[in-house]
């Protein structure tokens, strides 16, 4: 009988496991895919990498984009290294800026 106890904690484990971080993966990845079938020719995002560019073309089957980060500069990047649209508002707003060092 000890088994079903012991049983019942383990399916209890797994289930936690999957409700703290299988079911939160699979969330971000779901958002982060549809992010990235809405971008679109003009839009101006941020690289994984930090770089700011402006979509001068997409392609959607290959998922590949050419991003323009300066003039005359173009790189392609993977579609899915696009983690945000850029705004300047957002990256103006406190707290951003680095952080001082205290003086000894």
């Amino acid at each position: 009988m000890e088994y079903v106890f012991y049983l019942t904690i383990i399916l209890i484990i797994i289930a936690g496991y999957y409700s703290l971080f299988v079911m939160p993966k699979q969330y971000a990845f779901k958002k982060h895919q549809q992010y990235v079938l809405s971008l679109k020719v003009g839009d101006e995002v941020i690289t994984h990498g930090g770089i700011i560019g402006t979509i001068t073309e997409l392609d959607e089957e290959v998922g590949v984009a050419k991003i323009l980060i300066a003039p005359s500069v173009e790189v392609r990047i993977v579609a899915a290294a696009l983690v945000r649209q850029y705004d300047p508002a957002e990256a103006a707003q406190p707290g951003m800026e680095e952080t001082e060092q205290p003086t000894a």
